[in-house]
């Protein structure tokens, strides 16, 4: 490596985390609203660039946190954008982490520093976004929606557990698609992904169900 190489300067990493939650069945992502130029005013994901003194991890956990004031939350690598003029300042590559929350405990603060507002949006009615985030978020949704069906990702709407109405409407809600009752019962537990315990809560009013959580080891198929 030629250090001198002008090709080697003026380089940069986004963390950008597409956040998401199912809010009535319906699919929804927040969005913050940026302060500062380049953008100014615009949606986008919650993100911004990493440190040179800072690791990805550290990052992507400092970016959250100064966007919406969120500390602890689980995101995972879902993928790498590096289009070469993605940024109009300089070459910015994009790592981009996704994770999914209960909203009712996910309480993010409405304006930062860099930031004048923040809102859960449904991902039909996605306005223009910063940078690629459009792209970005498209990509993170699709990543989402193979991850349910493969992982415990759900976990971290669920971590006490949860019944099968419940998660019946989650899958329903993130897939876009409508399980018959049985079925999706029969095949949730046949991915290995969950287990039964002895407890039974209520759910929307209806009657005592088990409840279920999700396996510490799986090893899973595709079955949705």
């Amino acid at each position: 490596m030629e250090i001198t190489n002008p090709k080697y300067q003026n380089q940069g990493i986004h963390v950008i985390s597409a956040i998401f939650t199912v809010d009535k069945g319906i699919t929804k992502v927040l969005l913050i609203r940026r302060k500062n130029d380049p953008f100014k005013d615009y949606w986008s994901l919650v993100g911004g660039a990493l440190y040179n003194d800072e690791e990805v991890l550290q990052g992507m956990k400092r970016e959250v946190f100064e966007k919406t004031g969120v500390k602890d939350i689980h995101l995972e690598l879902f993928d790498v954008f590096s289009k070469v003029k993605r940024s109009p300042l300089m070459r910015m590559i994009a790592l981009g982490y996704l994770g999914i929350v209960d909203k009712e405990k996910f309480n993010f603060v409405k304006e930062t520093l860099k930031t004048t507002d923040a809102d859960w949006f449904s991902i039909d009615s996605i306005p223009p976004l910063a940078y690629d985030h459009n792209e970005i978020l498209e990509k993170a949704l699709y990543v989402l929606k193979k991850r349910i069906r493969k992982t415990d990702l759900l976990s971290q709407l669920y971590p006490n557990g949860f019944t099968m109405p419940e998660i019946q409407k989650v899958y329903e809600g993130i897939l876009n698609k409508q399980f018959d009752r049985r079925n999706f019962r029969k095949k949730l537990l046949s991915t290995g992904l969950i287990k039964e315990t002895e407890r039974t809560e209520h759910f929307d009013g209806s009657k005592p169900a088990k409840v279920y959580v999700f396996k510490d080891k799986i090893d899973v198929i595709d079955v949705f």
